[in-house]
């Protein structure tokens, strides 16, 4: 039998691309609902109501009112705004994270999809502070670039009619909304300086975290044991170096790559991630664990 999953918010940039890709699955029934009927409550909690799984592609307070609609309903949810990412009764949904994360996942009602940016930082992060290569208060200095369709449908017509053009810094303040889950599932104490920018291409991420003294064949030997035998997430080989990274390498995939980089000589380190900001970074990532919460093989329709 198939499973029935309902994508609320299915409409925005990341609903959109979940339902592409469960659409012509013979194991999937998607529960749709009539434009009219999308901000309808009694719609909506009829949806919810005759879900396998629900997927909440919603901003945070509305993701945060559809979880109440749902707390008496056997529904399981995946929700990939940031409003659940570190609330411990939400299993983070990301399986590459430590060993059991996946078994987690399988069991849980609850799974908050990671955010893009997040994805990479605690990709890199967390195998090196669990190796004791990284120390828990560490002064970490990340940069990162997505392409403007991490902005969502507002952002995308800035991009597309012109309003905006080139490439921007955001987030200077440093308060961007995925440091809390950097730190908490990376397992650092002291909350990483952060410089994010928005890219004038549509989609595709890289962030890189600087070291300094850093044993970059420890690092790289931390990282590649920890991924050894992923489907998703691969290590270029420590001598593998580039001229250039390109944050558009792994577009229309599931797949992250890290990498080290930098002058090993003088233990001036780069990690680097890159990913498919729409795909492991949103969409391909709520695919991977909707494949997992229901018993299946995980690159289904990835």
């Amino acid at each position: 039998m198939s499973a029935k999953v309902f994508i609320d918010g299915e409409v925005g940039t990341t609903g959109l691309q979940i339902r592409d890709r469960l659409l012509g699955r013979d194991d999937i029934t998607l529960i749709s609902l009539a434009e009219n009927q999308r901000k309808d409550a009694g719609a909506r909690a009829d949806a919810f109501a005759q879900a396998d799984v629900a997927i909440l592609c919603l901003p945070d307070e509305a993701a945060r009112e559809a979880a109440a609609i749902c707390e008496t309903l056997p529904t399981r949810l995946i929700d990939a705004s940031t409003a659940h990412r570190v609330n411990p009764n939400w299993v983070f949904g990301f399986p590459e994270l430590a060993a059991g994360q996946r078994e987690a996942i399988a069991a849980a009602k609850r799974v908050s999809n990671p955010g893009c940016y997040a994805t990479c930082a605690i990709a890199l992060i967390r195998p090196l502070t669990d190796a004791g290569l990284l120390a828990s208060d560490a002064a970490l200095t990340m940069f990162g670039i997505s392409g403007y369709t991490g902005g969502g449908k507002a952002m995308i017509a800035e991009f597309e009619t012109g309003e905006v053009s080139g490439n921007f810094l955001y987030a200077t303040t440093q308060h961007h909304k995925h440091l809390p889950e950097v730190m908490h599932y990376g397992k650092v104490s002291k909350t990483p300086i952060f410089v994010p920018a928005v890219g004038h291409y549509a989609q595709g991420m890289i962030v890189q975290i600087a070291l300094h003294g850093a044993d970059a064949a420890a690092l790289h030997a931390a990282l590649a044991a920890h991924y050894s035998g992923s489907r998703f997430v691969s290590v270029r080989p420590l001598d593998q170096l580039q001229a250039r990274e390109n944050p558009k390498a792994m577009n229309n995939t599931n797949n992250l790559e890290l990498s080290v980089l930098g002058d090993a000589a003088s233990g001036r380190v780069v990690l680097s991630a890159i990913l498919d900001n729409l795909g492991k970074g949103a969409s391909g990532a709520a695919v991977q664990n909707l494949n997992i919460m229901l018993g299946l093989d995980e690159g289904t329709g990835l």
